[in-house]
């Protein structure tokens, strides 16, 4: 039972002029933004760290691994985190952990001392998205989804498309510390209104804490995780990969043995019962890990292979970020009547067919052309990542909403990650396949078949929607709201 307090939000709402869920998706979108952007901003801060730092051979991967394995331990417990404490307590403590730690790896000195301070960051990191998820569609009635989706596309979307851009401003024009300083002040402003304006709420079905939930689903998905980061360099076959691979899967085996024989799981993996939550999660797994995975390669392609600065990369990236929030909006209008099957289907479907092109580039591709494509990325996505978003959690109770989205982002997690292992496994594998020294010709063989694959994953996912997914299951989400008089 969701136990909150609607009168006193209703009565701060209307000081502000604004309806409640709105406030809610204003703290959500400031908290997620810095969460997310700050990962890509890092990405293009490594090479500038690895020279301030001094650091030669693999030390520096840790800046990213840390944070990922960090998130792996707190991404699926924070579902029952946020209903045993409060999600408003819970997404407050995650965004202060958040910012502190970014001031934190701002002072850094030692490549020790920044590790360190990115896995705090990871604390926090891990939190955010799933409580503020389940805080977001908490607010906002089943009918209303769709909408919510278009306020999750901000973050999710434009984020990683401004990291790579603010990211080369400051590291050419200030100093590498500003990539972290720059989450300051967007996370005080997202604690102060949250704290003012923000309504507790609670889940008295929270159960008791499930520490053997919490070690196996932590320990075994930072396994999967650090396996999956290490195989493209180090091959899928190597010892170190092997042993966290399979002894993460192993755990995630025992993990799900264990939580459905118990009452009150860390997981809930009971959900996945529902067809819409299981089908939604199986097209999400596939496209997401495409689009993460494209994220990932084309800056590289740009950069590596026509001498993009990573300025310009992100500026040539951004049309697609731009072609999502152009359309989603109209997306969530009509949503309602078209429903998520047919959406989904066709945005996938033509966002694999927008993506074609990059697998037969040459140097000599104008930027203007990537340009293009990208746009017509974004304006596909927007058709599927829409519908997708509302329509999987169209049938889960406010009760079960913390832990379907702590259920959703852990796989979310594990799809980017895979996605990116695999593809990264067939740039590297298919640029070295003349033998001898890599030539630039090998590299550019590699990207087609790595954006290729990209593509296949992309237009499976939408052919398994037109197969699984039934407008009928999402009834809920699909009754818009009466017009108010």
């Amino acid at each position: 039972m969701n136990t909150t307090t609607p009168h006193r939000a209703d009565r701060l709402a209307a000081r502000l002029g604004i309806e409640y869920k709105w406030i809610v998706a204003v703290v959500f979108v400031l908290g997620l933004f810095i969460d997310i952007m700050d990962t890509t901003i890092v990405n293009v801060a490594i090479p500038t760290l690895a020279t301030e730092f001094n650091v030669t051979g693999t030390g520096i991967e840790w800046l990213v691994l840390g944070y990922l394995l960090s998130l792996a331990v707190w991404i699926p417990a924070s579902g029952w985190i946020g209903d045993r404490f409060g999600a408003k307590r819970t997404f407050l403590f995650a965004l202060f952990v958040f910012t502190v730690a970014s001031v934190l790896c701002g002072t850094a000195n030692t490549l020790g001392q920044m590790i360190a301070f990115r896995i705090l960051q990871g604390v926090g990191g891990g939190m955010l998205t799933p409580v503020g998820t389940a805080m977001l569609f908490r607010a906002f009635p089943p009918q209303e989804r769709a909408r919510a989706s278009t306020v999750l596309i901000v973050p999710t979307v434009i984020a990683p498309a401004l990291g790579p851009i603010v990211g080369g401003l400051l590291i050419d024009n200030t100093s590498w510390r500003w990539i972290f300083y720059v989450n300051v002040p967007i996370g005080i402003v997202g604690l102060v209104f949250g704290a003012l304006f923000l309504e507790e709420s609670k889940e008295s079905t929270a159960g008791k804490f499930d520490l053997p939930g919490f070690l196996l689903s932590g320990i075994g998905l930072a396994g999967v995780l650090y396996a999956l980061s290490q195989a493209p360099d180090h091959g899928w076959l190597s010892p170190a990969v092997l042993l966290t691979g399979l002894g993460g899967l192993a755990l995630f085996a025992l993990l799900i043995t264990i939580e459905t024989r118990i009452d009150e799981p860390m997981l809930a993996f009971r959900l996945y019962r529902d067809r819409m939550f299981r089908n939604s999660n199986t097209i999400n797994t596939l496209s997401y890990g495409s689009f993460a995975a494209f994220l990932f390669l084309i800056p590289q392609f740009l950069q590596i292979m026509l001498g993009y600065s990573a300025l310009d990369s992100g500026l040539t990236t951004f049309p697609q970020a731009l072609g999502i929030i152009l359309v989603s909006r109209i997306v969530g209008r009509v949503y309602h009547t078209i429903g998520p099957r047919r959406l989904v289907t066709f945005g996938l479907i033509a966002c694999s067919l927008c993506s074609l092109p990059m697998a037969f580039v040459s140097f000599d591709v104008s930027s203007w052309t990537i340009r293009a494509l990208m746009l017509g990325r974004g304006l596909s996505m927007a058709f599927a990542f829409v519908p997708l978003q509302a329509a999987t959690y169209a049938n889960i109770t406010p009760s079960d909403t913390g832990r379907a989205s702590a259920i959703f982002s852990t796989q979310r997690q594990v799809s980017a990650a895979l996605g990116v292992a695999i593809l990264s496994t067939v740039y590297i594998s298919l640029s070295k396949h003349s033998g001898g020294d890599v030539t630039i010709d090998d590299r550019l063989t590699g990207f087609h078949w790595a954006f290729l694959g990209s593509v296949i994953l992309m237009f499976a996912g939408g052919v398994v929607a037109y197969f699984v997914l039934r407008d009928s299951d999402a009834a809920s989400t699909m009754h818009p709201q009466p017009a108010k008089v």
